[in-house]
């Protein structure tokens, strides 16, 4: 008597079934992965625009000098403008000769609702829109550094 050749139903059932529990493991650790990847574009781009804030106001003595031939790089028309990034929108909402506020928002659709921002005093803070796709994800507020892992870890 020869014996059938294959699978049976049950070896096929358990195999897709533990492929399936492989997969909700998987697919939520990669996808904050990738999020925590786009996250570095936003600090890695404040701390230069923070450089160059620095380095400005050591050549002027003040974050923004009327009438001087170069511009502060948070304003229009300066020669070291904003730069443009993929996942975020870098703003100066805070500018005066003593003060900054330099400020990153995330325009990607998984990380819409999260800002960071940093000062002079590279005093560091994250906001994260409560009901935003942030929030939903597990990421919170932290005003003494930048959140990079859910659950306000630095």
């Amino acid at each position: 008597m020869q014996r059938p050749n294959g699978f049976t139903l049950i070896e096929l059932m358990v195999t897709v079934a533990i492929i399936a529990i492989l997969a909700a493991i998987a697919i939520p650790n990669y996808s904050d992965y990738v999020r925590r990847g786009k996250l570095q574009e936003a600090t890695s781009n404040l701390l230069a625009m923070r450089t160059k804030m620095e380095q400005y106001f050591q050549d002027n003595r003040s974050y923004t000098t009327p009438g001087a031939p170069v511009l502060a790089p948070c304003i229009a028309g300066s020669s070291v403008p904003i730069p443009a990034l993929k996942y975020f929108t870098i703003t100066c909402p805070v500018l005066t000769a003593t003060q900054y506020t330099i400020q990153a928002d995330g325009t990607d659709a998984t990380l819409v609702g999260i800002t960071y921002t940093i000062n002079e005093g590279n005093g560091r803070a994250t906001a994260v829109a409560p009901g935003s796709p942030m929030d939903q994800a597990g990421y919170t507020n932290n005003l003494n550094c930048w959140t990079i892992r859910k659950g306000g870890q630095c």
